[in-house]
């Protein structure tokens, strides 16, 4: 039976959706999972309706099919404003709806059922990785009072499923584990080099901080340089500065192979799947994952995926990559020369393949609409 015919037999809701994390245009991995999520949603769900509180001055334009299929809801309040108001009196400020939905921690006072999606705990964890004004920002959402007070929670992981209830004590029955999906548009292509990538390299693609780890990177590059079998070897890092980059910038300059380093830059949309294909592994060493989507898209367009052994990685990738201690930099180095140097490297990329067939954003899409239903009016 069609997801369309069945869900003619269920009551229709009204679902209101908080999508005000899209309004700077962002490409973060919460802001790729609301976008995806509701465009799925919008396709698979003939039966619901759908209001979309985007509320704020500022907005990037939404797609026209959103439009097309789904009321928007904007009070033209400063969303600071807002979130104060929401923190610290009792009035709601959106319409009544059967169901609320809210893809991140953004504080939403309502009686009205409420599903909450937590991607992490690492502002918890690891308070260091963070800047004043993010640390602020998690105080005034009242983090803890809005877990309590969600209907249900929807976590990424299953890691964070775990993290949640030993951290937070959140019963284990308010929590789903609803994982990410990858795009269509990373996938094995038959590109050309551009002339600034002519050479072999590796890469690492997101932001550049402390979180991630990316001194590790330059300093097993390092190590890998001053031998003799990689001579050619390139390292891009491709990623917009973040909180604290000034040490991976000073472990750079430091380096005495920076000419062989390529600073990309923040990526756009376009070209992560090109850096994706040409590749020869992602290298990906980062402290502390919710989830982890660069890795996954690595392995759709066929590229082989370092990563470490921490949170949720071992999860999402389990034996289809070469996973590390991100403290071990030898052992990086030793791992990136034995993945580019035999055939580990063309077993890794069919592994990929494989691995990256469990996620679709589809998937994800029909799993929170069976939770949504849970919630008949």
């Amino acid at each position: 039976m069609s997801i369309r015919l069945f869900s003619a037999f269920l009551k229709a809701m009204k679902i209101l959706i908080d999508i005000r994390l899209l309004s700077k245009g962002g490409q973060s991995g919460i802001e790729e999972y609301t976008k995806h999520l509701v465009s799925n949603l919008l396709a698979i769900d003939g039966n619901n309706s759908y209001q979309l509180f985007y509320n704020g001055w500022k907005k990037h334009p939404l797609p026209q099919n959103w439009l097309d299929k789904a009321e928007v809801i904007d009070r033209k309040i400063p969303n600071k404003l807002f979130d104060l108001s929401s923190r610290f009196f009792n009035k709601s400020l959106i319409p009544k709806a059967d169901l609320v939905f809210s893809p991140h921690l953004n504080i939403l006072k309502t009686k009205m059922p409420r599903i909450l999606t937590i991607h992490d705990l690492s502002f918890i964890h690891h308070p260091y990785f963070f800047p004043r004004e993010s640390k602020a920002w998690h105080w005034l959402q009242d983090y803890k009072n809005q877990i309590k007070e969600a209907s249900l929670i929807t976590a990424v992981s299953n890691f964070t499923k775990q993290d949640l209830i030993e951290t937070l004590k959140v019963p284990a029955d308010k929590i789903r584990v609803v994982p990410l999906g990858i795009s269509d548009e990373f996938k094995v292509l038959n590109v050309e080099r551009p002339s600034s990538l002519q050479h072999p390299f590796i890469l690492y693609l997101g932001t550049i901080e402390p979180r991630k780890n990316v001194s590790a990177i330059i300093k097993a590059f390092n190590i890998i340089k001053a031998g003799n079998d990689l001579k050619d070897l390139k390292l891009v890092l491709a990623g917009r500065l973040g909180w604290l980059y000034q040490e991976t910038l000073k472990t750079y300059e430091a380096s005495p192979y920076k000419e062989d380093i390529i600073l990309w830059g923040p990526v756009k949309k376009e070209d992560r799947a090109l850096l994706y294909n040409l590749a020869e592994a992602l290298i990906f060493p980062s402290f502390f994952e919710g989830f982890g989507l660069p890795p996954l898209e690595a392995q759709a367009c066929g590229c082989p995926v370092i990563a470490s052994q921490r949170t949720s990685l071992t999860e999402v990738l389990g034996d289809s990559a070469r996973l590390i201690d991100p403290w071990r930099i030898h052992d990086l180095a030793g791992t990136i020369e034995e993945v580019l140097t035999t055939n580990l490297k063309d077993k890794l990329r069919e592994a990929g393949l494989i691995n990256k067939q469990k996620f679709s954003w589809r998937k994800s899409a029909q799993q929170l609409l069976n939770i949504f239903q849970e919630y008949e009016a």
